[in-house]
C-alpha cells in the first residue's frame, strides 16, 4: 500500500475505492433506517429503551472510564473520563460522594479542555538543537546523554549551586517529590523552586508565621456553612467557578458576602457589601477594620485570651499618646497589644484617603464580621502578588484571629490556590529552596540528616535561590544551567523582555514538557512529559485534600511520565532508582513527610481523598486545622504588627494609571491547554484591556480600539473594553497571552523581603491609542459560563 492510501482518511478516498466505500455507507444507512422503521412498528417504547440501553452498554464497554482529578486549578474537582484511547472523549460527574470538593459541578474548562491532549503540536519524541542551532528530533538515548553532559559540564567548571531546578505544579506529587530529591541528590544544589514562587509563597509564609501552617485551615464546605465570607483580591468566579458556586448559593441562603477588590468582580454582585479598593494597600483597609473591631471592644475576648500570644488585659491603657505607642510596637512586634497599638494609626480619614473605602463601609465590615458566630477569609494573588504580599496575608491572619474565627465549622482562612497541584507539589512535596517535604526546614540539622541518610547524599544547609531570584542570579552568572519542567518561564515571570535574554545567555538549559511553548524556544533540550490523563499519581488539592489521578490513555507518541523521565537521568547518572510506579514514591514519601505519614495510594482510593496532616494509617486525615491548637511552638497564634508599605512603583505624571492582573473564565495561566481549545478561544480570544469610561474619554479610546500600555520595562498592544469594573485610577489586562505577554510591563526585581513573589498587581503604566481596531471583548461574554 502506498503511503498516500496509508494517509488518507475514511472519507477521502478516491477512485473506485471512494465509490464503494460510498455505496457501503448508503447501503448501511439505508439498512438501519430500514431496521429504525419495522423496530419502532413492531416493539414497545419499553423494549426499545431496553435495546438502546443494551447497545449504549456495549459502546462503553469499548471506552476505557476512570475517575480522576481536574487538572486545571486547585478545586480539586472529580469526575469520569471517557477515553477511547486515542482522545478525551466526555467528563461526567462521578458519584457525589466520590467528589468531595465539587459533588456533580464542574467548570467549563474541566468539562471541555482535552483538545490540548491531541493538539497537532504536541510535543511526542525528544528535541535536540542541531550544529545550526535548529531543533531535531532524537532518540531519548541521545537525548539523555545531551542532558548528563550539559549538566556534568557546568557542575564540573561552575559547581553544583551554578544548577537550578523549576518544579511543576501541574505533575503529581510523586514527581515533584523526585523533582525536589534529583536537585538535591543528583544535581547537588538547593536552588529548586516551582510556581509557587509567583504566586501564593507569601501566603504561605504569613500564614506559616502566625498560625504554623502555611494552608487554608478549612474544608471546602465550610464556605457553605459560613454565616459570613470576606473574599478579597479574589476573581472566584472566573478563576475558581466551583467555590463561587457554593459561595454565592450560601449567599442565597442568608449568610453575608464582603468583597474587597480594585475591580467590581462578578461574585461582587452577589455580595452583602462591595468596597472598591486602591490596589497594593491592602494592609491598611485591614488594619482599619481591626482597629475598630478591637476599640468597640468587638473582638473574641475569650479566643484571644486563651489561644492567642501576647493579651495582657490588666496593662495596656485603652488610650495612649502617638510617641507611646511607637515606642510599645517597637519593643514588642508581635502579639495581640502589639497589634492593639499599631492598628492606631490607620484611622478612618487615613484608610480613606490611602485606599478609597469610605469610613462607613469599614464599620459595616468590621462589625458584620464580628456579629457572625463563623466567618471565612477566602483571597487569591489579588492580596499576595505585591512588594509586601507577606505583610498583607499577616494583617488578614491577624484580623481572623482577633474575631475567634478559627478551628471552628464555618470558619477560618481559606487561600484559594490556582494551579491543580500548586499545594501539593508546589509547597508540600519539598521543591523548595530552604524546605523538604513536608514543611522540613533544610538548615535544621537534625532533618538535614534524616534527608541525608533516606537520600544517600549530602546536603548544604545553605538555601538556594527563590525562582524570582535565579532569574537574577543568572543575570549575574550566578546560575550557568536551568532544569524547567512544565513551567512557561518565559511567560510566566515578571519583566518577560528580562526573562527572555535571561533563558537566552544560559549555558545549558533543559525543558520538560508538553509542548515546545515559549520557554522551550530557547532550550538546548526539550524532553516531552505526560498530561495528567496519562498517568497515575496523586494532587492535593486547594483544602488539603489528596485525592487520586489515574490514568485514562496511554502516552502520546514516545511521551513519558516526568517521574519516568527523571529516574532515567538519575540512573545516568550515578544513582540507582528503581521506582516501578508512582505507589511505591508516595510509600517514600510518607516514611520521611510526616504529615502525610498516613497516605498511600490504596487508601486514598478508598477513602475518597484525604487531608493533611494526616499523621499515620490509623489517623483520619485533618478535616480542620487549629481545633484545639495552633502549630507553633507554645500553640497558640502569633499575631504581628503590620504597618503601612507602599507598593514598589506607584503612578506619577508620566505613568499616571496602575495596571493589575488576573484571569478570565474561558482561560488558564499562560494558555498552554486552553489556547489549543477552538470552543475556549472563541469566548476570548486575546487579552484585552478594561479601561473606566473616565479614563477611556481623557485619552480618547473607545471600545474595540486597539491600545499602547507602556511601563518602565516595556509595552503591549491589546483591545480596549471599556468599563466600570476598574476604576478611573486602574486599568485591568488578563496574563493568558503570548501575542500580548502583559508580564513585559511588571517588575522583575522589587520582590516580597520574605517570600520573594514578585509585584503583578501594582504597575505603573500609561495608555494611549494604537493603529488598528478589534472587536470588542463583552465582560458578560467572557463570564458567561461563571455559574457552571
Amino acid at each position: 500500500m502506498s503511503n498516500n492510501r496509508q494517509n488518507a482518511t475514511d472519507d477521502q478516498l478516491d477512485g473506485v475505492a471512494g465509490y464503494m466505500q460510498q455505496a457501503k455507507q448508503q447501503a448501511l444507512k439505508n439498512v438501519e433506517q430500514v431496521a429504525e422503521g419495522v423496530a419502532a412498528d413492531t416493539l414497545s417504547e419499553g423494549k426499545l429503551f431496553e435495546i438502546a440501553t443494551s447497545i449504549g452498554d456495549k459502546r462503553l464497554e469499548e471506552l476505557t472510564v476512570e475517575d480522576t482529578t481536574c487538572g486545571y486549578c486547585a478545586v480539586g474537582c472529580r469526575f469520569d473520563l471517557y477515553s477511547d484511547g486515542e482522545e478525551i472523549l466526555a467528563a461526567r460527574p462521578t458519584a457525589e460522594e466520590d467528589a468531595p470538593v465539587n459533588g456533580i459541578s464542574t467548570c467549563v474548562k474541566g468539562k471541555f479542555g482535552y483538545n490540548f491532549v491531541n493538539s497537532d503540536d504536541r510535543l511526542t519524541s525528544p528535541l535536540v538543537r542541531d550544529e545550526n542551532g535548529e531543533f531535531r528530533e532524537a532518540t531519548w538515548d541521545e537525548a539523555y546523554s545531551r542532558v548528563v553532559e550539559g549538566f556534568d559540564r557546568i557542575r564540573d567548571d561552575h559547581g553544583a549551586e551554578s544548577l537550578s531546578l523549576i518544579a511543576s505544579s501541574k505533575a503529581t506529587n510523586e514527581e515533584n517529590y523526585l523533582m525536589g530529591k534529583f536537585a538535591r541528590q543528583v544535581l547537588g544544589t538547593n536552588s529548586v523552586d516551582n510556581c509557587n514562587r509567583l504566586c501564593h509563597s507569601s501566603t504561605v509564609a504569613g500564614l506559616a508565621q502566625s498560625y504554623g501552617y502555611g494552608a487554608a485551615s478549612v474544608s471546602t464546605e465550610d464556605l457553605e456553612i459560613a454565616d459570613c465570607i470576606l473574599l478579597t483580591g479574589s476573581n472566584t468566579t472566573e478563576a475558581h467557578p466551583v467555590l463561587a458556586t457554593r459561595i454565592k448559593q450560601n449567599v442565597r441562603d442568608g449568610a453575608d458576602l464582603l468583597v474587597f477588590d480594585p475591580r467590581e468582580v462578578q461574585i461582587a454582585e452577589y455580595a452583602t457589601q462591595y468596597s472598591r479598593i486602591k490596589p497594593g494597600y491592602d494592609a491598611v483597609w485591614i488594619n482599619g477594620l481591626i482597629r475598630h473591631i478591637i476599640n468597640n471592644d468587638l473582638y473574641d475576648k475569650e479566643f484571644v485570651e486563651n489561644r492567642v500570644t501576647g493579651y495582657e488585659p490588666e496593662e495596656a491603657p485603652d488610650h495612649e499618646a502617638a510617641d507611646d505607642r511607637e515606642e510599645r510596637v517597637d519593643k514588642r512586634e508581635t502579639g495581640f497589644e502589639a497589634v492593639k497599638e499599631s492598628v492606631q494609626e490607620f484611622t478612618p480619614e487615613v484608610v480613606e484617603e490611602v485606599t478609597g473605602v469610605p469610613h462607613e463601609e469599614v464599620v459595616s465590615a468590621a462589625e458584620t464580621i464580628a456579629a457572625a458566630d463563623a466567618c471565612v477569609f477566602g483571597w487569591t494573588l489579588g492580596l499576595t502578588e505585591h512588594s509586601h504580599g507577606t505583610e498583607n496575608v499577616l494583617a488578614m491572619a491577624n484580623l481572623a484571629a482577633i474575631t475567634g474565627n478559627l478551628g471552628k465549622p464555618g470558619a477560618g482562612v481559606s487561600p484559594f490556590r490556582g494551579q491543580n497541584n500548586v499545594q501539593g507539589g508546589g509547597g508540600d512535596m519539598g521543591p523548595l529552596p530552604d524546605n523538604f517535604p513536608g514543611y522540613q526546614d533544610i538548615a535544621d540539622d537534625e532533618l538535614r540528616a534524616k534527608f541525608e541518610d533516606a537520600w544517600d547524599c549530602e546536603i548544604s544547609p545553605e538555601y538556594g535561590y527563590y525562582t524570582t531570584q535565579m532569574f537574577l542570579a543568572a543575570d549575574r552568572g550566578d546560575i550557568r544551567g536551568m532544569y524547567i519542567i512544565g513551567e512557561n518561564a518565559a511567560l510566566s515571570e515578571p519583566g518577560v523582555n528580562h526573562a527572555e535574554q535571561v533563558l537566552s545567555d544560559l549555558d545549558f538549559l533543559v525543558v520538560q514538557d508538553l509542548f515546545v511553548n515559549e520557554t522551550a524556544q530557547y532550550a538546548d533540550v526539550v524532553l516531552p512529559a505526560c498530561s495528567f490523563v496519562e498517568k497515575t499519581g496523586t494532587f492535593t488539592n486547594t483544602d488539603r485534600t489528596v485525592q487520586m489521578v489515574k490514568q485514562v490513555m496511554e502516552p502520546k507518541g514516545d511521551s513519558r511520565p516526568d517521574w519516568e523521565i527523571l529516574q532515567d537521568l538519575a540512573n545516568r547518572m550515578g544513582r540507582e532508582w528503581d521506582y516501578e510506579s508512582s505507589a511505591e514514591i508516595m510509600e517514600e514519601v510518607n516514611s520521611v513527610t510526616p504529615i502525610y505519614g498516613g497516605m498511600t495510594h490504596e487508601r486514598i482510593e478508598a477513602e475518597g481523598g484525604l487531608q493533611w496532616p494526616c499523621w499515620d494509617e490509623d489517623h483520619p486525615g485533618t478535616k480542620r486545622l487549629y481545633e484545639e491548637q495552633f502549630n507553633t511552638d507554645n500553640g497558640k497564634a502569633n499575631l504581628q504588627a503590620v504597618g503601612y508599605s507602599e507598593p514598589a512603583e506607584t503612578p506619577d505624571s508620566e505613568y499616571p494609571l496602575s495596571l493589575t492582573t488576573g484571569r478570565v473564565l474561558y482561560q488558564y495561566h499562560t494558555g498552554t491547554m486552553t489556547h489549543r481549545s477552538d470552543g475556549m478561544m472563541q469566548y476570548t480570544p486575546s487579552d484585552f484591556v478594561e479601561v473606566h469610561p473616565e479614563t477611556a474619554g481623557e485619552f480618547d479610546i473607545e471600545s474595540g480600539e486597539m491600545v499602547t500600555i507602556e511601563s518602565r520595562r516595556g509595552e503591549i498592544v491589546v483591545p480596549a473594553q471599556v468599563t466600570d469594573r476598574v476604576g478611573p485610577d486602574t486599568v485591568f489586562v488578563p496574563i493568558h497571552f503570548a501575542e500580548s505577554a502583559v508580564n513585559r510591563l511588571t517588575d522583575e526585581e522589587h520582590l516580597d523581603p520574605a517570600a520573594a513573589t514578585p509585584e503583578y498587581k501594582v504597575s505603573a503604566v500609561r495608555i494611549s491609542p494604537a493603529d488598528g481596531t478589534a472587536e470588542p471583548i463583552e465582560a458578560a461574554d467572557i463570564e458567561a459560563a461563571g455559574d457552571d
